[in-house]
């Protein structure tokens, strides 16, 4: 076995060359194996095993610096890297996170998991070369669905400036995480029909030099390709067309399905955990469904992720032009909407949390100051949604509450949920963003009220003295198991209040609350610098209520566990409570 007896890419190079295809399946059965257990980015990582072989095979990291867009396909990289104990030694698995990471290796470069960057990074390491008088190789390995995004074509655009050496390798395996969307894949399927001989070129045409590999997961092309652009003095693309999910029926067969994995079945590709309950993406799905049927003005959109809002391939093509994917671009998808809106459609955007914050000038200006009543849905924004670095759902609430025009709601409960949403794709007077409850799905069976329309109006859901829990959306039901908490160690029954509105405050209540209460506390999923809480504590500041915040404090979680962040930031009731009891 090969792989067991590569400690850096330096033993990659004393291989022969026929031995590194070998090298690639080994790197393509431990990738099945530890997912297969494990999870992860399953199918990126399965197609881009012989290029990675190759790339360290030519180039010599991590003095030739290497840049994975995403990154979400750089296990290989770290099998190759000094890392493979954390692929073919179970007790090792959760040693390295799913992305590149300097704190890991002298071989990567940056820790990214958001697309379309590798050009513009690669871009400013080989500035820094050139002013620096250095000689090494800069490599931005990005795969075609990242393209779609602006930044990438900024890069693009870009690199012809530097008039020295810059490859970019282009991975072009037909798929984002679903299709592909957007005029410029007509002109990368153009250039694989003529095998790169078309005149009409997309990389040619930003002044860039151009290489076609047909088979990107032939070895020996690949080497051939990347040897004869090592140590060029101009920017060159190198355009691989590779297999997504090689090696691996079912993921060759459903790519989409594939891009990420929970553990399955090696055998069958069977999923090992069946979800139970409900899910908000297929609550969504339904619902926007339904209401394309009733009315032909209403439209789903999504930036590359259309799982989100629940719409498979086959609900796609149910939708037909009522969906929406522009590809990896949540610039463009907000501008969209905000578009469609000015036009008297009804749009509808969903995506994560993490990657809503792309998008920041766009909800500001294109839409808000604009005031059009576009609807955006935001999931994972939540200590319970995705736990990495780069993927973070906890910062939305001081970003977009703070936006004038903006109506942010935050549902409990799947009956409130569909009463905002539809009650926002109906309304025509505000651009309203919902964040969708990040734990699981609570339906209490109980009719939410389907007119928001007055503004900042919070809902009393028990009434009592003393102390007053504002608690939030994902938080609520933490603000009842601390409400009767502190009622239990008090004896006195504290109010609960459903905010529902996150971007503005029910100053009545608050002011009424005064009168009879000396505490409030608010209870936020998000973190604290910005947000709801404080807020609240700035309309208290000048009374003599005393104001207890609780969410998140200001920094980067990676890879954690949600039990450990809540008591680290004393977001239990028992902490809340023994809180409370030591004011004086």
């Amino acid at each position: 076995m090969y792989l067991e007896n590569i400690q850096s890419p330096v033993d990659v190079k004393k291989l022969p060359v026929e031995a590194l295809a070998v090298l690639a399946e080994e790197m393509r059965a431990a990738l099945l194996k530890k997912l297969s257990a494990h999870g992860g980015h399953f199918g990126p990582n399965l197609g881009l095993a012989e290029a990675t072989v190759a790339l360290h095979y030519v180039f010599n990291s991590p003095t030739d610096k290497i840049v994975y867009d995403v990154s979400h396909q750089t296990y290989c990289h770290k099998m190759l890297t000094g890392r493979k104990d954390a692929f073919l030694d179970p007790e090792k698995y959760d040693d390295v996170s799913g992305y590149s990471n300097p704190q890991e290796s002298a071989h990567d470069f940056f820790t990214i998991g958001h697309t379309s960057t590798s050009v513009s990074l690669a871009c400013g390491l080989a500035k820094a070369r050139d002013l620096k008088g250095g000689t090494e190789n800069i490599i931005a390995v990005i795969g075609d669905g990242s393209l779609s995004g602006g930044e990438a074509l900024e890069g693009l655009d870009f690199a012809s400036e530097l008039h020295s050496n810059l490859i970019i390798v282009v991975n072009d395996n037909q798929m984002s995480i679903a299709e592909n969307h957007g005029g410029l894949y007509e002109n990368l399927k153009l250039l694989r029909d003529t095998d790169g001989k078309a005149e009409c070129n997309l990389f040619k045409s930003f002044g860039l030099d151009y290489v076609f590999v047909k088979d990107g997961n032939n070895v020996a092309e690949l080497i051939h390709a990347f040897a004869s652009v090592k140590n060029s003095n101009h920017p060159t693309v190198v355009h691989i067309c590779t297999q997504k999910g090689k090696g691996f029926l079912p993921a060759e067969t459903d790519k989409e399905s594939w891009h990420w994995c929970m553990p399955f079945d090696p055998e069958t590709g069977a999923p090992k955990f069946t979800p139970v309950g409900e899910d908000y993406s297929e609550i969504t799905a339904q619902y926007l469904l339904k209401k394309m049927k009733e009315d032909k003005t209403v439209v789903a959109i999504a930036s590359g992720v259309p799982a989100v809002l629940g719409f498979n391939e086959a609900r796609r093509k149910q939708a037909g032009g009522q969906f929406v994917d522009v590809g990896i671009a949540e610039e463009t998808a907000v501008a969209l909407a905000s578009g469609i809106a000015a036009n008297g459609g009804k749009p509808v955007y969903g995506t994560y949390s993490t990657f809503l914050q792309r998008t920041f000038d766009q909800l500001s200006q294109d839409l808000c100051v604009n005031n059009n009543p576009a609807t955006i849905l935001v999931f994972s924004a939540s200590i319970y949604g995705m736990n990495d670095v780069t993927h973070l759902g906890i910062y939305d609430i001081p970003m977009i509450s703070n936006i004038p025009n903006l109506v942010y709601l935050a549902p409990t409960t799947k009956e409130e949920y569909l009463a905002m949403l539809d009650w926002s794709v109906e309304q025509q007077e505000h651009p309203v963003v919902i964040r969708v409850p990040g734990a699981e799905v609570i339906s209490d069976g109980k009719a939410a009220k389907t007119d928001y329309s007055d503004l900042n109006r919070f809902t009393v859901t028990q009434s009592g003295s003393k102390t007053a829990i504002l608690a939030l959306g994902t938080f609520y039901p933490l603000g009842k198991r601390t409400a009767e908490k502190i009622q239990a160690e008090t004896g006195v029954q504290p109010t609960l209040i459903n905010p529902q509105f996150v971007s503005g405050l029910d100053e009545e209540l608050l002011r009424a609350l005064a009168k009879t209460h000396d505490t409030v506390i608010t209870l936020e999923d998000g973190i604290l610098n910005g947000g709801f809480g404080e807020k609240v504590a700035r309309f208290y500041g000048s009374t003599p209520v005393r104001v207890l915040n609780y969410g998140y404090k200001k920094e980067f979680l990676d890879r954690y566990n949600v039990e450990d962040v809540l008591r680290e930031n004393r977001l239990t009731p028992e902490q809340i409570a023994e809180d409370v009891k030591n004011l004086k």
